[in-house]
């Protein structure tokens, strides 16, 4: 039986471990923090990333334990510069899901246990070495204690400090930004929409509020420029009072705070996600400006994109160069969030009120088009993100009418049966064939959306891979030897 040590259990090594432990695969889960987190932390479950949990059959609670924000609202200080509806994003979940970290983590940890597999705290992961076609990792235990322990591969979830990356040698450029931020996990009256992201592009900085709970709000607002090069301290109640009715009006209450810190946003990223058995995902790999709320939401991706590819290589089922595709496609990921992020937070924090005055201009303008609204939102929920130049997204002789390799199948498919098989859309002789003559990798499942003039094999995480005519039976059925071990 193959086996998997992730080291780390915040919510991607925890992802990682549900989706493993589904397929039936023996995984070992350590972190050297005695419980989980109690911080709110990331705050949003974007569309994409319920839907492939909704894919993997366990999302209901977290629709439960959060809170759906159906829009956001931008103003400068005084008037409303744009409205967004969460409305136009093309998914069955067509908002954010507000949900705090903590409750993230405690949802993914019960489905864990649920599944047989316990999280091994105040366990750490202290080095490890690449043995032949597996490693060889020494575990510190909180009594001083080590074990050494075999597996055949390693997922390193261990944060931005990560001792899995650092182990691999890998350089995590990039730099930290040049500026102090607060941050509030805090009660507030006044703030109207309640189910609303409410941001303040206020001549002297930044205000933004996310909903976490009824009454509960984030609050994170820029500081300027740092003064220093240590911490900056941690803000006060009547601090963050202050700030917030400078820039967003008085008639906001601010009371019982939970967490109340000051930051620096870094934004770093490795170039190469894997190097053997050894694979990064989340923080480990990428970390960047929490404006967009992308960085747990990618980190969860990251993991959804290998956990069926290594089941499937896992059980025999394909080749191991299906594992090269994941640092290609997530690395091309996590340099559009990493991007996208940035520029997201260098126009909010821009100070100049020329270049102030004529951003928001244009931002009311450009919202006024309903195809730009639209982009956005399908950015900020990463139901946009496709994987067009990747070796696993192939067109056919013939193009597809309905679609093209590489990106996202609109459609809810049935939930996956726990073998990550791809799924066969066409004419019923067809797909029929081709799970008959790859019954390890192909399944036939009902749709509503598929165009019978097209062959189309969608992947076990949603994305397409071969795109072709309905005739073009011969390319669909090279794509699929392709891949099969």
């Amino acid at each position: 039986m193959a086996s998997v040590l992730i080291s780390g259990a915040g919510p991607i090594g925890l992802t990682m471990a549900n989706e493993l432990a589904r397929f039936g695969i023996a995984v070992r889960v350590v972190d050297k923090m005695a419980e989980r987190t109690d911080k709110s932390k990331a705050l949003v479950l974007w569309s994409r990333t319920l839907e492939l949990l909704n894919h993997a059959g366990y999302v209901e609670p977290f629709l439960k334990a959060g809170m759906p924000a159906h829009g956001a609202q931008l103003s400068d200080g005084k008037h409303v510069v744009a409205r967004v509806s969460m409305d136009r994003i093309d998914s069955i979940y067509n908002y954010a899901l507000m949900i705090a970290q903590s409750e993230t983590e405690r949802v993914l940890e019960e489905c864990l246990a649920k599944r047989g597999v316990k999280v091994e705290r105040t366990v750490s992961m202290e080095s490890f070495t690449q043995k032949g076609a597996g490693i060889e990792a020494i575990l510190r235990k909180a009594d001083g204690s080590s074990e050494t322990v075999q597996a055949d591969w390693l997922i390193g979830c261990d944060g931005a400090h990560s001792t899995t990356r650092h182990g691999l040698g890998f350089a995590f450029e990039g730099s930290t930004q040049d500026s102090d931020w607060y941050l509030a996990d805090i009660h507030i009256s006044g703030l109207e929409p309640a189910d609303h992201l409410h941001i303040f592009w206020h001549r002297d900085g930044i205000l933004a509020f996310f909903p976490i709970t009824p009454g509960r709000w984030r609050v994170i607002a820029d500081l300027g420029p740092a003064t220093g090069s240590g911490h900056h301290p941690d803000p006060t109640l009547e601090e963050i009072q202050a700030m917030v009715a400078h820039r967003g009006g008085p008639d906001l209450k601010l009371s019982d705070p939970i967490w109340l810190a000051a930051f620096r946003i870094n934004e770093r990223k490795v170039k190469e996600y894997s190097r053997g058995h050894i694979f990064l995902a989340g923080d480990a790999a990428h970390i960047h400006s929490p404006a967009g709320g992308q960085g747990m939401n990618t980190g969860m991706q990251d993991v959804f994109n290998l956990a069926w590819k290594l089941n499937l290589v896992i059980t025999g089922a394909a080749k191991p160069s299906l594992l090269d595709s994941y640092s290609i496609e997530r690395s091309a990921v996590g340099e559009m969030v990493l991007r996208n992020a940035g520029r997201l937070t260098e126009a909010a924090i821009m100070r100049n009120p020329a270049l102030q005055a004529l951003r928001n201009t244009f931002v009311k303008f450009a919202m006024g088009f309903p195809q730009v609204a639209h982009v956005l939102v399908d950015t900020m929920s990463e139901t946009n993100i496709a994987y067009p130049q990747s070796p696993l997204s192939v067109a056919g002789g013939h193009q597809a009418h309905s679609t093209k390799p590489g990106h996202r199948w609109p459609e809810p498919l049935a939930a996956d049966t726990g073998k990550s098989r791809f799924v066969a859309l066409g004419p019923a002789d067809a797909v029929a064939d081709l799970a008959a003559k790859f019954p390890k990798l192909v399944e036939v499942v009902p749709s509503k959306r598929a165009d019978p003039r097209d062959l189309i094999l969608v992947r076990p995480d949603g994305y397409v891979g071969f795109a072709g005519a309905a005739s073009d039976r011969a390319g669909a059925e090279a794509y699929l030897r392709s891949l099969a071990a």
